[in-house]
This record gives C-alpha cells, sequence and structure tokens, in this order.
C-alpha cells in the first residue's frame, strides 16, 4: 500500500511569495543597479556604536538569558517616553510591546483583531507584508486608493454608509510603501473619529516617520484616539539585523499579543532590546545619526526624481519624495512594467512593477523605486538605463 501523503494547511492555498523578495534573487548580479529593495544603506548603519553598545551590554549576564515576553524592561521605558513625546500624551510601560521587527507586531495583532472573514480595509497600492499578513488571517480585504494626501476616506465613508463594517484599518500614514504620500493632518483626525464612531480598530503602520526631509511628519493617528495602534521599529534609522519592533496599544491587545508571542517564540532577545535602549537613549547622538541619514536619503531623493522627470518628460508621472525611501511612478503613455521588467533587468536596472502591490487595481503601468542604496550619479544612470529598456 502506498503511503498517503500528508497535508498542508489549507489556509497557505491563497498565499504566494512576496514579488518583491522574489525579485531580489535576481537583482544580486553586480551590472544591475537596483531600485528595487526597501533596503536602508548599511554605509549608514551606527556599527561602531551598535559594537560599543553590545560591549557594554555583555556585561550584564542577564542580557543573555530569556526575558519578559513583551520586551526587556529597559526598552519599554525608552520606548514608552518616545511615544509619549510622539502621541502628545502619556503612555505607560504597559502600553508598549516589543516585538521581532514591526511585522510580527502586524501579524500578531492579526490574530488578536481578526476572525475568519473579518473585513480589512487596506490601501490601493498597499504594502505588501500587510497583505500578507491579513490574507494568512483568512480575512476579506477591500482596498481603498491613495491620493496625494493619503488615504481617500471619501471613498471609505462611502463604505462605511453602504453597511460595511470593517475590524481593522490600516495605514502607512507616513512616506507610504510603495504610494510616496503622507496621510493629511485632517484625513488622520478624520480617521480616528471615523474608527469611534464605527467601532474599528486603525492599525497606524509608521516605519518610516523619523526620515523626513524638508519638515516633521505630522501628528500620528494614534494621537486623536486610543482605538489607534502604533506600529513602528529601530529597522530605518539604527539596523534590520537588531529586529526591534513595537507597538503602542491598550493594554487589553497587548496582554492578548502577550499570549499569542508567548506560543510563537515566547520572547524576543534581551541582548538586541539592551543594545537599541542604549542607542535610543543616547539622544544628542540618535538626533545627529538620523539627521545624516535624512540628509543623505533627501539628496538621492531629489537625484532620482529629477533624473526620471528630466529623462522621461511627460511620459512617466512620479511623486515629490519628501521622506521614506520611496518613489511611485507611472506610464502614462501605457507601458506595461511588468513587460518591460525583464529589458529593465537586461539593461543593467531593477525595479519593483506596480502589480505586485495590486488590490483592486492593477498597476500594470506603475513602479516603485527605492533611493537609499545608491548616490546621486548611479540614481541617474538607472534611470538612464530604464529609459533605453523603455525605448
Amino acid at each position: 500500500m502506498s503511503p498517503t501523503t500528508p497535508a498542508l494547511a489549507g489556509k497557505l492555498a491563497g498565499l504566494q511569495s512576496s514579488a518583491i523578495r522574489d525579485l531580489l534573487k535576481l537583482t544580486a548580479r553586480a551590472d544591475v543597479i537596483s531600485l528595487a529593495g526597501g533596503l536602508p544603506d548599511a554605509a549608514l548603519m551606527p556599527r561602531e556604536r551598535i559594537a560599543a553598545a553590545t560591549q557594554a551590554a555583555l556585561a550584564d549576564p542577564a542580557v543573555l538569558q530569556y526575558t519578559e515576553s513583551p520586551g526587556w524592561p529597559a526598552l519599554r521605558e525608552v520606548l514608552a517616553a518616545r511615544e509619549s513625546t510622539r502621541i502628545g500624551r502619556s503612555v505607560p510601560v504597559e502600553e508598549v510591546f516589543v516585538t521581532h521587527g514591526s511585522q510580527q507586531a502586524l501579524s500578531l495583532l492579526a490574530e488578536v483583531l481578526l476572525d475568519p472573514g473579518a473585513l480589512v480595509i487596506v490601501e490601493d497600492p498597499a504594502y505588501v507584508g500587510a497583505l500578507q499578513v491579513f490574507r494568512a488571517a483568512g480575512a476579506r480585504i477591500v482596498a481603498v486608493p491613495l491620493d496625494d494626501d493619503g488615504l481617500r476616506l471619501d471613498v471609505l465613508e462611502d463604505l462605511l454608509a453602504a453597511g460595511e463594517r470593517p475590524a481593522v484599518v490600516h495605514t502607512v500614514s507616513n512616506f507610504h510603501n510603495p504610494g510616496g504620500v503622507t496621510l493629511s493632518p485632517r484625513r488622520r483626525q478624520r480617521l480616528a473619529e471615523l474608527a469611534e464612531a464605527h467601532g474599528f480598530w486603525v492599525i497606524e503602520d509608521d516605519p518610516y516617520g523619523e526620515l523626513w526631509f524638508d519638515q516633521p511628519a505630522p501628528a500620528p493617528v494614534a494621537s486623536y484616539s486610543p482605538q489607534v495602534i502604533r506600529l513602528s521599529s529601530v529597522s530605518k534609522i539604527l539596523a534590520p539585523a537588531l529586529r526591534v519592533g513595537w507597538m503602542t496599544a491598550p493594554q487589553r491587545v497587548c496582554r492578548a499579543v502577550e499570549l499569542l508571542k508567548q506560543g510563537a517564540d515566547l520572547c524576543g532577545s534581551a541582548l538586541t532590546h539592551q543594545i537599541a535602549a542604549t542607542l535610543l537613549t543616547d539622544t544628542d547622538w540618535l538626533d545627529a545619526h538620523v539627521a545624516t541619514i535624512r540628509a543623505t536619503y533627501a539628496v538621492r531623493a531629489k537625484a532620482l526624481v529629477t533624473a526620471t522627470r528630466t529623462t522621461f518628460g511627460d511620459r512617466v508621472r512620479c511623486t515629490d519624495a519628501t521622506g521614506g525611501m520611496f518613489v511611485w511612478a507611472d506610464f502614462t503613455d501605457g507601458t506595461d512594467t511588468s513587460t518591460l521588467l525583464p529589458t529593465a533587468l537586461e539593461s543593467g536596472v531593477a525595479y519593483v512593477p506596480g502589480a505586485a502591490f495590486a488590490v483592486s487595481d492593477s498597476y500594470r503601468h506603475s513602479l516603485r523605486m527605492c533611493f537609499t542604496t545608491a548616490d546621486e550619479s548611479t540614481l541617474t544612470e538607472a534611470i538612464t538605463r530604464l529609459a533605453a529598456a523603455a525605448r
């Protein structure tokens, strides 16, 4: 009798690999200028400071031991103080939960807040990591488009008026990935009002908020309502390898997340938590460090936008990069960016086709470009190569 092959869970049938992660495998060639990755510049990561903080942390044997599931207490205290300043109210330590990067926070929240079939509102184009999480949770996903001021609340209000009752609205409020736009202050306040009026949670995903160029990002959506759960991390300002993210949420949400995290990985790393706490506490150094990142990325963003507009003219329309890591662009002549990609790779440049971020709109003529890991001349050359491919 032949053996019967064990089955995998049915929920896997609707999942797919991240197109961005798959594309990174194709852009490892030295002759390809990659605008595809969403990576911070490793050259700007404070390796010497991380090494010194690591050495100091190792003086305490406790950092090599298991820690509390909500996170190393010293780090939670630092984060509570930072979030209090950002949100504009006192955030108790009990409302701060440290996770293995903010992506884990999003994943755990999906388990806590969503039953199978629950409605989740996402932005379109959407952050791919959020789509993966909500699809794995078995949610019903409805997309609301973006414009220059972020999430279109008129469309959301129409959905609510039609009887839709979301459990969660997810927004990348600052310097959107992939759309590059920032949710306006008025819409932030209105979104919080809608959450309270209709009884849904807002997940404010904010990994880029400190990477502003000309002026700081607006006050968080969370400053307007306790029904807003904020996510962030040190990945973009210190180093992704620390895997330190966090959520700021009501205590009952944090307690529910704690129960799930205990089953997932027991706790985070006390060592990397202490390293992050040390660096975040050194505010004079941190302010100067982040200012350097902002200044460097601002120059690169301007170079990419200028090269795109100069080279393509009216053929390509792109966002103004006022912060973050990305520029979103649209071919106005009908060029299909998925079809163009193989030719672009042959020409020595990579990007992410808009279809990778699509929920309802196909974004066949769109693309996302990352400006963080190349200097100005390299970014200009990348657009020259893209223009050659598009010809």
